[in-house]
């Protein structure tokens, strides 16, 4: 799904040669750095980085590894991504299953106040607490939020910031193909949005690759309107991949209240129904 050398060429395209010190004049052609370049500033012979970004040069070593991330200019994500492509042929990740312990889903239930989610790797939501049900207004559970965000149209609205949201979902993807390049599910997932959405290829093309971890989000929700919400992702320390999402308001703010509102909506109305008039039918 993912590799080295293609990896390398899209990074290698982004660079401003400027950036890196090389004069440029109106007769380059080339995007970004050339090979030639990126050899001479990492301190590797030409024909070694062709090979490596033709995929005939395996297993580089990590000074080398270190010196072509610093000069196409990786940020930590980026970084870890490359040596994990590295090392791909010697040892691959097996994608974990997708069970959730008992005492996990008793945390979850803890959550009453914020929409909170138990997701894996390939974004597919395997527990979630009501208000997060409320607020996709849908059970959740077993809902993949890559196919929600880019494949079902009609539920675009819900995201307040969705290109934003798109360019998180592939950059997550790509990650996750990169550490279980052998999953069949992940494989079948991406080709499905490949097939289904033209900005989802577009993005892909990229090999941008984003960690989730923290960070605003935006929501706006047919019955009470918009909602700010900061998430908050806790990995699991078991190293399946699979995360504890929770949606959290400020204290005191408009969105607090409308998720109070939106758990209310459906909290029963505790009061007896009023007997009928006799004049009325039952």
């Amino acid at each position: 799904m993912d590799d080295l050398a293609g990896f390398l060429r899209t990074r290698r395209s982004r660079v401003d040669p400027a950036a890196a010190g090389i004069p440029t004049d109106s007769r380059r052609r080339v995007e970004g750095l050339r090979r030639e370049e990126v050899a001479h500033l990492s301190g590797v012979s030409v024909d070694y980085y062709v090979r490596l970004e033709q995929g005939r040069a395996t297993q580089p070593s990590e000074q080398v590894l270190d010196a072509l991330a610093r000069v196409l200019g990786l940020d930590a994500t980026e970084q870890e991504h490359l040596h994990r492509l590295a090392r791909q042929p010697r040892r691959r990740a097996k994608a974990p299953g997708g069970r959730i312990r008992p005492e996990l889903l008793r945390v979850l239930d803890l959550v009453s106040g914020a929409p909170a989610l138990i997701m894996d790797h390939r974004l597919d939501v395997l527990a979630c607490n009501r208000l997060a049900e409320l607020l996709y207004g849908r059970p959740a559970q077993g809902l993949n939020t890559a196919r929600h965000i880019f494949l079902e149209e009609q539920e675009r609205g819900l995201y307040g910031e969705w290109e934003s949201c798109t360019r998180d979902v592939v950059g997550h993807l790509r990650l996750a193909a990169g550490k279980y390049p052998d999953d069949p599910r992940l494989a079948s997932l991406i080709g499905e949005l490949s097939m289904g959405s033209e900005r989802f290829r577009r993005l892909w093309a990229r090999a941008d690759v984003r960690a989730r971890t923290h960070g605003r989000k935006s929501y706006r929700h047919p019955l009470v309107g918009l909602l700010e919400l900061h998430q908050e992702n806790f990995a699991l320390p078991d190293g399946s991949g699979v995360e504890l999402l929770v949606l959290s308001a400020t204290p005191g703010s408009p969105t607090e209240d409308s998720l109070r509102l939106l758990a209310g909506l459906d909290t029963p109305d505790p009061r007896p129904a009023p007997l009928p008039r006799l004049h009325e039918q039952p």
